[in-house]
């Protein structure tokens, strides 16, 4: 089996980490770029604003305070803050340099200064009027004094030093995605070891069965969903294997049964033509034909009856009626085989008229198999006891005779197309094997069971249950 579904899932997952590993690398990048730059600018506009809010700018403008104390001040936040500190009047002239040499006695022009462009952000990111040369965050304070501009505070940090701080933000960041991932793929070999390997071999297996190999075996060592899966198709293949041993079974059978009369009608035609059977007994033998024809079809007709009942419901003629009185004309077709067995039929009905709802004409085909079966195994000079009771809404007919029984371990298979109690298929060679299954036929179409009770060498003793019902009194 080609491993289709588990390379797709594979590949969305190697998909998912490149999409995941990318926006780590450009969007967190970015974002944690975004976030450092502000804090880094909240901290500097903290520093010039305080600076700028302090005595120290205004009184260096009034030369109340001398050049050294704000440089030693300005540098002081340089060291600590790793940014550059400017002191610059409203002309735009660099008045002191954290960077520069206290001793610098020339200012520094600041070209096209325009402190009006701060107005809308406390921060600037770029080369702050073409001061420097790198990408730089820049903050401007104003100093005022009695609502006048003296000048101002300005803080310049150089944003590749946010670089490295961003970089071990970065690695952790990375090293959270690489155990995600790394669980992630975990359940990806979860996944198949519990998912798809049991998915390929049931595919595996239902390949098996198409092909044919219906014995192939498929065993699950799980619990779960693909466990009841794997035994609805190893049941479905058996269903089917014993199915096709049924059918060879059944054409085996149903060959045995349809060449018997063919080769007895073949011979016994042939040796008439050929006058090997002389013309005053051709009379004899063309009864006997005319009895395997009956045969044949008497066989036709169960194996249509049969195929009627697989291929669609048995579509009942429900009516109430005395199941006694069908009793008693059942048994009267049967007088001519009672007398050349001396066989005595007893019946034993529980009250007069008995009425039950049920298909007349099929409850007459039932009567008629098991009475048939009767007389056939009964032993000569013996009784068959036929017996209805009621009981509560339930009427239950058995049907017993004295003959030679069934074993234990066939009573299972009676009810099977074409079984035959005797084994050399020789004792009985008017049946069908049909006869019994289609009386379960008949009496599950109705809703109700029935049930057969052996002894050997003792007897047999059918049972079935009818719906009974009370008619009303005119």
């Amino acid at each position: 089996m080609k491993k289709r579904t588990f390379i797709k899932f594979l590949t969305a997952y190697l998909l998912c980490a490149l999409v995941s590993f990318l926006s780590v690398t450009i969007v967190c990048s970015i974002l944690f770029e975004k976030q450092l730059t502000e804090t880094k600018a909240e901290e500097l506009y903290s520093e010039v604003s305080r600076m700028a809010a302090g005595r120290v700018g205004s009184s260096y403008m009034e030369s109340d305070v001398s050049a050294d104390d704000v440089y030693d001040n300005l540098c002081a936040l340089s060291s600590y803050q790793s940014a550059v500190f400017w002191l610059i009047n409203c002309d735009g002239d660099i008045l002191i340099d954290s960077s520069a040499p206290s001793s610098s006695e020339s200012a520094q022009k600041i070209p096209d200064f325009n402190p009006a462009e701060f107005a809308s952000s406390y921060y600037q990111i770029g080369n702050f009027f073409g001061m420097f040369h790198e990408k730089t965050l820049s903050v401007v304070a104003p100093i005022t004094d009695n609502f006048t501009t003296r000048g101002y505070f300005c803080a310049h940090f150089d944003l590749k030093n946010l670089n490295h701080e961003k970089k071990e933000n970065m690695d952790i960041l990375y090293l959270a995605l690489a155990i995600i991932l790394l669980l992630f793929f975990l359940l990806v070999i979860l996944f198949y070891r519990k998912f798809y390997h049991p998915l390929a071999r049931i595919t595996k297996a239902a390949g098996e069965y198409a092909s044919g190999n219906l014995n192939y075996r498929l065993y699950s060592d799980m619990q779960d969903e693909f466990s009841d899966l794997s035994s609805s198709l190893r049941y479905l293949a058996d269903e089917i294997n014993q199915s096709g041993e049924y059918q060879r079974k059944f054409i085996s059978n149903i060959s045995h049964d349809f060449r018997s009369p063919l080769t007895s009608i073949k011979g016994y035609l042939e040796a008439m033509l050929d006058g090997t059977i002389p013309y005053e007994s051709q009379d004899h033998y063309l009864h006997i034909v005319l009895s395997e024809a009956e045969r044949l079809s008497k066989l036709t007709n169960s194996l249509l009856t049969l195929a009627t009942y697989d291929e669609q419901k048995i579509l009942l003629e429900l009516s109430d009626f005395d199941i006694n009185e069908v009793i008693r004309q059942t048994v009267a077709t049967f007088e001519g085989l009672c007398l050349q067995k001396n066989l005595r039929v007893d019946l034993f009905f529980d009250q007069g008229p008995l009425y039950v709802s049920a298909d007349l004409g099929k409850i007459q085909q039932v009567l008629y198999n098991l009475l048939d079966n009767a007389i056939k195994f009964s032993n000569a000079d013996s009784s068959i006891r036929i017996e209805t009771t009621e009981v509560h809404d339930k009427v239950f007919v058995s049907v017993k005779d004295h003959g030679e029984g069934i074993a234990s371990e066939n009573l299972s298979k009676i009810w099977t197309r074409f079984y035959k109690t005797d084994p050399s298929r020789g004792k009985d060679k008017k049946g069908t094997g049909l006869g019994l299954a289609i009386t379960k036929e008949i009496i599950q179409s109705h809703g109700e069971y029935i049930d057969v009770i052996s002894t050997p060498n003792v007897g047999t003793e059918f049972t079935f249950s009818l719906q009974g019902v009370h008619p009303k009194s005119s």
